[in-house]
């Protein structure tokens, strides 16, 4: 079951400085010290199921395989 919901999932990545637009109510994160920041922490990770929130619309997308990827780069986990 919980496979088949993190396939449903859709990831976006934004600037820090566009977590203030974030409406808490429409993504599954509850607060912006909830959210996933980059190493340098220029960037943040929302997630939502269903419907693109409007504050959203026109930013890129990615699926669960591709925001995996993004995620285990050198800008957000730290390398041996």
């Amino acid at each position: 079951m919980f496979h088949i919901k993190q396939t449903k999932m859709k990831y976006v990545i934004i600037t820090s400085q566009e977590v203030v637009n974030v409406n808490f109510n429409e993504v599954l994160e509850t607060s912006k010290n909830t959210l996933r920041y980059s190493l340098d922490n220029t960037q943040a990770l929302v997630k939502f199921d269903g419907e693109t929130p409007s504050f959203l619309e026109g930013k890129e997308t990615h699926n669960y395989s591709e925001i995996m990827n993004i995620l285990n780069s050198p800008e957000w986990v730290e390398q041996d």
